[in-house]
């Protein structure tokens, strides 16, 4: 029998989140990670304002925006899990996200450094995400991957 706390559960559904970006794995975001809507913020990062999207629409976006990338890694750290009730929770965090392109000539990474502002809800399947916030403190290396 496994024992887990609440605060371990949220944070590696937070780790989900970012392991199952960086594979690639649509399918296991769309099932173990994301709530089926979710209140989406990138607007620090330049993605427009915060608005309600699909999870099915967000794993699009990513997968789209991912094309001609070679790797990307997330490295997470400093969880602060703030407890709402017994059903919602706001997770925090820092992160680095590295993208790496074999075939750029002008430095084959950048990297985006910033926090996340993460809410989830228990639900019948257990934790989800139904917010996503990023902060972007500043990009690093050859922004456009050219």
């Amino acid at each position: 029998m496994e024992l887990r706390s609440k605060r371990e559960e949220l944070i590696e559904l937070a780790n989900k989140l970012f392991v199952y970006t960086d594979s690639r794995q649509w399918q296991r975001l769309l099932g173990e990670v994301f709530k089926e809507e979710v209140l989406f913020d990138m607007a620090s990062a330049g993605a427009g304002p915060a608005k309600t999207l699909s999870a099915s629409v967000i794993c699009d976006m990513w997968n789209n925006g991912f094309a001609g990338i070679d790797q990307v890694h997330h490295q997470s750290g400093n969880f602060i899990v703030d407890f709402k009730s017994d059903t919602e929770a706001a997770i925090f965090c820092y992160a680095i996200a590295s993208h790496y392109k074999q075939a750029a000539t002008q430095g084959k990474t950048r990297e985006f450094i910033g926090s996340y502002e993460l809410h989830a809800s228990l639900t019948d399947l257990g934790w989800r995400l139904d917010g996503f916030k990023y902060n972007l403190k500043y990009i690093n290396g050859n922004v456009e991957l050219k």
